[in-house]
């Protein structure tokens, strides 16, 4: 029942959305996401926690007016996903301008694929509906939703650009077959992962468990590895930007995958520091600390670290 009434509610709402100019759009979307922002304490704290410590010589002023604008980024961007479920596919393009388009076009040109990656900043799922209109649509890595209609719906939104979801279950098949077809996969390099998968690189200087999926398809492959970022105008559009490849992983290095997992991070943090408003910090991004000596091994999540109110 509840999971009825949700999906219900944000067809509801998409509906209404579909109706309003885009400038209320992002209004309305910001003033959700500051209420959230004074409602939901327990992501908020996460938020300035982790503000607290990547950004420690700014003032607790600072920080809180950087989580405040976060949680606002946030709620502009879920008006702003269904906004653009309604949009024609010219209607997206008009609103979208590219930059760096030709290193994707020259990285789809090797014939081995594209691997683009990015994390939970800016406008990623925007970029990714675009993308499919401008250059060919990709696959796109994503967790499944707990809700089968919300899913269904999120996932009706996804590809309605030629996209296709990949999901995790046989998600290592489906990626090489994508990329022996010359096409892009899509992915997020940014969340905690606790498996015996993840590895353990530098995020704001602090050791974070981070998927060693993306180093090892660039190796096993061959596919060139472009980071993507999508920022908003102060028009009301947004620029897609695709960066430089990242140096392709040295196969012979001892520590190859982690080596290249770090050149990765290190430029989405690039990106982070330079509009940390637009990344996701009430995510617990650094719950674990390694196990000293015991390669792959995560201990148990550590307990919320306080910062001042």
């Amino acid at each position: 029942m509840r999971y009825r009434l949700e999906y219900w509610l944000v067809l509801s709402l998409r509906g209404v959305v579909r109706l309003m100019p885009h400038g209320l759009v992002r209004g309305i979307g910001a003033a959700a996401g500051l209420a959230c922002y004074a409602l939901d304490r327990p992501h908020r704290r996460v938020a300035l926690a982790n503000l607290t410590q990547c950004f420690p010589s700014r003032s607790a002023r600072d920080r809180r007016r950087l989580a405040r604008e976060m949680f606002q980024h946030f709620g502009r961007l879920l008006f702003e996903i269904l906004k653009f479920s309604t949009l024609s596919h010219a209607a997206i393009l008009k609103r979208v301008e590219f930059d760096g388009e030709d290193r994707a076009r020259h990285a789809y040109a090797q014939g081995r694929g594209v691997l683009f990656f990015t994390g939970h900043f800016g406008f990623w799922e925007l970029h990714a509906l675009a993308h499919g209109l401008r250059l060919q649509p990709i696959g796109v890595l994503a967790r499944a939703l707990d809700n089968p209609h919300l899913h269904a719906l999120l996932e009706g939104v996804r590809t309605r650009t030629g996209n296709s979801v990949i999901y995790r279950e046989g998600a290592v098949r489906r990626v090489l077959r994508t990329l022996a077809a010359g096409q892009g996969v899509a992915l997020l390099i940014d969340q905690h992962l606790h498996s015996p998968d993840a590895i353990w690189v530098d995020f704001f200087q602090r050791p974070a468990a981070t998927t060693s999926t993306l180093a090892a398809l660039a190796m096993r492959t061959g596919a060139p590895v472009v980071p993507v970022f999508a920022l908003p105008l102060a028009d009301g559009r947004y620029r897609m930007i695709y960066e430089h490849p990242v140096d392709p992983p040295n196969a012979n290095a001892p520590d190859a995958i982690r080596e290249f997992t770090q050149r990765c991070t290190d430029v989405l943090e690039m990106y982070v520091r330079r509009h940390p408003e637009l990344w996701l910090w009430m995510h617990r991004r650094w719950r674990d600390a390694p196990v000293a000596d015991v390669p792959g091994m995560l201990p148990a999540a550590r307990s919320d670290e306080k910062v001042d109110a």
